[in-house]
């Protein structure tokens, strides 16, 4: 079955959001404002620092259908880079997988801090993103030698990370909340980086 694009994605979840949850509560956000951080450069652009919160009135369903995905592909992305980071052999491999790890698990402590307060539509959402669940990627990586264990990490999370891209670029043509959009805008940015730089290393 073709994977669906990151857009087409958002209106699904956001449909099923809707058949099953009310609207988003008016209590107050506590999510920190993304700001830039640097823990390897351009890699680690889409880190969330400390910053004041959002009411949870002014994200749409599109805002919490695309942050509950982006929890999941998080939690999946750290998956990825500790499966393998303890067998990579390239140190330039190495030092991004950490600049990764170290920028998702920051955006992921934000996300889920965000989401409790967007309504009962965030728990909904949360069963949505399919866009992320690659089982048969970690098992590829899990089973690979220790001799093509760089190549397919690279391969593996390259692929991950072009859809989290992808799906960041929708959200900020789509979006409501700025603060989201801001977030969305970082992911974009730092996973096309990665991107780049998984397919460029030797």
């Amino acid at each position: 079955m073709p994977r669906r694009t990151p857009l087409a994605f958002l209106a699904v979840a956001l449909l099923l959001t809707g058949a099953c949850a009310g609207p988003p509560t008016s209590r107050p956000s506590t999510l920190p404002q993304p700001t830039p951080t640097s823990p390897a450069g351009s890699a680690a652009a889409g880190s969330v620092g400390a910053g004041s919160p959002i009411g949870a009135d002014s994200m749409s369903g599109i805002d919490v259908v695309f942050l509950s995905t982006m929890v999941g592909h998080s939690e999946r992305t750290l998956q990825i880079v500790r499966l393998a980071r303890d067998r990579v052999r390239d140190d330039a491999l190495r030092t991004l997988a950490a600049a990764v790890e170290a920028t998702e698990a920051d955006e992921l402590a934000a996300m889920r801090g965000w989401l409790p307060t967007a309504g009962p539509g965030a728990s909904a959402a949360a069963h949505h993103h399919d866009g992320h669940g690659d089982d048969a990627a970690l098992d590829r990586l899990r089973t690979a030698p220790d001799a093509d264990v760089d190549r397919v990490l690279r391969e593996v999370l390259a692929d991950h990370q072009r859809w989290a891209a992808d799906l960041a670029r929708s959200q900020v043509g789509v979006g409501r909340n700025e603060q989201v959009r801001d977030l969305a805008r970082r992911i974009e940015q730092s996973r096309t980086a990665e991107v780049e730089m998984l397919r460029g290393t030797p």
